[in-house]
């Protein structure tokens, strides 16, 4: 009875030792195998998880970023026209540089919008951010204030 696992309508059948030994084997191999991830790394850093943040880092963060979309918003597109009137007569006196300067200039907007894009995205992320965590401490502190008013009131009913 230990020396087969199955035998059904073609179905292999396998050894207790070999389902056993594939086990073994199995479990020895797990060590090697790694799915979607890489080995962890050192990071110098201190316990897993205790990812903090103040206030300060957020509004920093958020204020760098409106101040580089606020400054390629009114330079990055300074030479546009220059450009686009470069490329426009070197095209006409049949330079091919007229060509690519044009496609340089129309990569550069697409990336200048790009770029104008991720930081607006960031900037109104940290605001957002910000004003979602002073609305939860002022939701935890309320809730603890109501709590503690409970429980005064329930000391002051054991004593008496």
């Amino acid at each position: 009875m230990d020396q087969l696992i199955h035998s059904h309508g073609g179905i292999h059948c396998m050894a207790w030792d070999e389902w056993e030994q594939l086990k073994a084997e199995a479990r020895a191999g797990s060590e090697r195998m790694r799915l979607n991830m890489l080995e962890p790394q050192p990071s110098g850093g201190g316990a897993e998880g205790d990812l903090k943040v103040n206030q300060q880092d957020l509004a920093a963060v958020g204020d760098s970023a409106f101040r580089l979309f606020e400054g390629l918003g009114k330079h990055g597109r300074g030479a546009a026209a220059s450009t686009q009137e470069a490329a426009k007569d070197l095209t006409t006196q049949e330079f091919e540089l007229g060509a690519a300067l044009s496609t340089v200039e129309k990569r550069w907007d697409k990336q200048l919008r790009s770029l104008l894009d991720a930081c607006a995205h960031i900037s109104n992320h940290m605001d957002f951010t910000r004003n979602a965590h002073a609305g939860d401490e002022y939701f935890i502190a309320s809730t603890l204030s109501s709590i503690e008013t409970l429980d005064q009131g329930f000391d002051r009913g054991a004593k008496n």
